[in-house]
């Protein structure tokens, strides 16, 4: 049997609509559907569904417990499309010996990290996956 693979997560918001539509500006997925009262986004093979629930608030009240994580190839124009929508930064955009990295709050307070590898540091990680 193989191991499991992680698809999709569900990220609930008391206004799914403006959600969506700031990771769909921001992110550019590669699909944007609509699936009765989901909004899925298609960030290469995951998922991000979005929708409604009544057991949440406006706002996330602990943001560092889940971090969303997306691998862009432009992290600096990614940054920029984020200053124009005025979003708060947690971690403004640096340069961790070549590779770059930011987070910032989307509309519900959670926390969405854009990191750009470099070249090298890609070689490097896919040398220690092959000796694994």
């Amino acid at each position: 049997m193989s191991g499991a693979v992680l698809g999709s997560m569900l990220l609930s918001s008391t206004d799914p609509e403006r959600l969506g539509a700031w990771y769909a500006s921001v992110l550019s997925p590669v699909d944007d559907a609509r699936v009765e009262n989901y909004r899925i986004l298609r960030f290469g093979e995951f998922y991000l569904m979005i929708d409604t629930r009544d057991d949440i608030g406006a706002t996330n009240p602990e943001p560092g417990r889940l971090i969303l994580n997306f691998d862009v190839a432009d992290a600096r124009a990614v940054a920029g499309r984020l200053d124009e929508l005025g979003v708060t930064w947690v971690a403004p955009l640096e340069d961790r010996d070549g590779s770059l990295f930011a987070t910032a709050e989307d509309p519900d307070g959670n926390y969405v990290q854009i990191i750009q590898i470099s070249p090298e540091h890609q070689a490097q990680m896919a040398a220690t996956s092959e000796r694994s």
